[in-house]
């Protein structure tokens, strides 16, 4: 429940974050950025459920429409008449039965494709946000140690192999 709750789940973290107290990690920023991204799973889950529903909706309007074609059909052969004439109708009713279906299953196929792909553009381009936030922080974090002096070149070097560094200005 507080996963899918945009609010709790920001508030647990900022209480969790600030348990923490890490350095240089600016919590705001970071639970604001977690909160973007429980925002952005609820909606793609919300577009996936809501497509869920329209193609459950549409298929069962489609086989309302087929019970009622059937039926519609079995009249039709009724009153057919003479065996070819039988035959002929069959073959012009499973014609247009297949094409119906055709029909149906590419605006299904359509369906799906279009709940899938506008919950996937919501987390791609959330991801693609999350990805920006992080690089700014990391930037920030790494602003206040810029500022430090950093060693130099010979700083950073060991001292020389039997050398000890307090003996090299004393008389020898």
């Amino acid at each position: 429940e507080t996963f899918l709750d945009p609010a709790k789940f920001t508030e647990e973290l900022t209480s969790k974050l600030r348990d923490y107290k890490l350095p240089g990690i600016d919590v705001d920023a970071v639970v604001a950025s977690q909160r973007k991204n429980v925002e952005a799973l609820v909606k793609a889950s919300r577009a996936a459920f809501e497509g869920t529903q329209a193609v459950a909706k549409r298929q069962a309007e489609i086989l309302q429409e087929t019970m009622n074609q059937t039926a519609k059909s079995f009249g039709t052969l009724a009153e057919a008449g003479s065996p070819p004439e039988v035959a002929a109708k069959q073959a012009e009713l499973a014609k247009e039965a297949f094409e119906k279906a055709l029909g149906n299953m590419r605006e299904l196929a359509e369906m799906v494709t279009k709940a899938q792909q506008g919950a996937i553009d919501t987390m791609s381009g959330r991801i693609s946000q999350s990805l920006d936030e992080i690089k700014q922080m990391a930037l920030k974090m790494k602003e206040p140690y810029a500022t430090e002096k950093q060693p130099t070149a010979e700083e950073k070097q060991p001292p020389a192999k039997g050398k000890h560094p307090s003996a090299e200005g004393a008389p020898a």
